[in-house]
């Protein structure tokens, strides 16, 4: 579904948003991962909870970072377009196929800036559960 180079489809709107459900799996996920890997007081002998939640948190990290970049991308992309069909529409303002267009891309741009907010949304809801799971047994580096 991603491109080479994990980078989403930025042309059609449906297909970012279902490769970025995709990508998006390891914090729909938290819960059972937390529940099958890291195990409650009474069992906290035979498994490195340190070392489960340190590898769950990195790569929700990875996740994260890459989820974040190829939105980014793609909102880079999409402000390019709008920015070329406005110059555009600058010199021919009566063209109706291109001010068609122009709202369409522009429809497109606030969709994925939208994503953005979903994005937060996700990751702190994840990060929140992480959190309550891990904290005893792993602390995760401070970010600036």
């Amino acid at each position: 579904m991603a491109a080479p180079g994990g980078t989403l489809n930025c042309e059609d709107f449906s297909m970012f948003q279902e490769v970025l459900k995709v990508m998006r799996t390891i914090d729909d996920r938290i819960v059972h991962a937390l529940n099958t890997t890291v195990p409650t007081v009474s069992f906290s002998g035979k498994v490195d909870a340190t070392q489960t939640c340190k590898q769950l948190y990195e790569s929700m990290m990875e996740a994260h970072l890459s989820r974040d970049k190829a939105i980014k991308a793609c909102i880079a992309q999409t402000s390019e377009v709008v920015g070329h069909l406005r110059e555009e529409r600058a010199k021919d303002s009566e063209n109706l196929v291109l001010i068609k267009q122009l709202r369409k891309e522009q429809t497109k741009l606030k969709l994925m800036q939208s994503e953005l907010n979903v994005e937060e949304v996700v990751n702190d809801r994840s990060l929140k559960v992480f959190n309550e799971r891990c904290r005893i047994h792993y602390t995760p580096p401070k970010v600036k």
